[in-house]
């Protein structure tokens, strides 16, 4: 078990080292067209044939995995910062801050988060540029993704307030900003970590599904939301089969993060 753990995250840390080098790897960029090529199969030349336009799949590809893979860790370290402060807050406050907090939680979590992410990301500018399209899907998961994350930072904090090592560190003088940063911030920070880490794939997976609607990363940069939006024709599969690359390497990440993270809890 402890092995498929490991061939797990070295999966995950190929991919993603392979991705930061897509300048050096890939035979052209992302966008550039080669026009007297377009819609060609595999090749020497282009390994995943080229896209309607005359643009290399496989650049494409590595780039668009790129573009997912930071993507989703980015949001996921905003969600989890908006988490820590508002759940931490109103946990160790209490009170009526506490129950303010909390029904506003309680308000998010009682909406799909996905339907919630389609109706705010609708009343964006549909037409934005390429990265002011990566800036909103981007703000738009971490905006909305706190919630859960939020609930259980709120329950750790609560726990902590009336722990042994907080009456101590009052008894001893700490009191305030310095308390919180000391003692209350580590002993929340596994717990976080690992929400954090939770959240990374559910990220990535909302942003593939904007992308397949064209609410998600603008053409020409690349995505993998982006790129399995044209597998909505059947035409494009029958006549290049290796046009699914981009889905099995999404199902081959997605698995890796679930083998890795169910090793992790059962660990735990």
């Amino acid at each position: 078990m402890k092995r498929l753990r490991q061939l797990a995250l070295g999966v995950l840390l190929a991919v993603f080292v392979t991705s930061l080098l897509a300048d050096f790897i890939t035979p052209a960029s992302y966008a550039t067209q080669f026009r007297d090529s377009p819609n060609v199969g595999s090749s020497w030349k282009f390994p995943l044939g080229t896209d309607e336009l005359g643009r290399d799949r496989f650049s494409r590809l590595i780039y668009g995995t790129r573009v997912s893979l930071l993507l989703g860790p980015a949001a996921a370290l905003l969600s989890t910062l908006i988490a820590a402060m508002i759940g931490g807050a109103a946990g160790y406050i209490g009170g009526s801050t506490e129950q303010l907090a909390m029904s506003a939680t309680d308000l998010f979590l009682s909406l799909p988060w996905f339907f919630l992410l389609l109706m705010a990301r609708a009343m964006l500018p549909l037409n934005a540029g390429t990265w002011s399209s990566v800036i909103i899907t981007f703000a738009l998961l971490g905006l909305l993704g706190w919630p859960p994350t939020a609930r259980i930072a709120c329950a750790g904090a609560k726990s902590l307030r009336e722990s042994d090592v907080i009456l101590q560190a009052r008894a001893s003088g700490c009191h305030g900003l310095r308390l919180v940063m000391v003692h209350v911030v580590p002993n929340l920070a596994p717990t976080l970590f690992a929400q954090f880490w939770i959240l990374i794939p559910v990220f990535i997976i909302g942003e593939a599904n904007l992308g397949i609607l064209g609410l998600g990363v603008a053409e020409p940069l690349p995505s993998w939301g982006n790129l399995l939006r044209e597998l909505g024709d059947y035409t494009v599969i029958m006549s290049n089969p290796w046009s699914l690359a981009p889905a099995g390497l999404l199902l081959l990440v997605m698995s890796c993060f679930q083998i890795a993270l169910s090793r992790k809890e059962n660990s735990v």
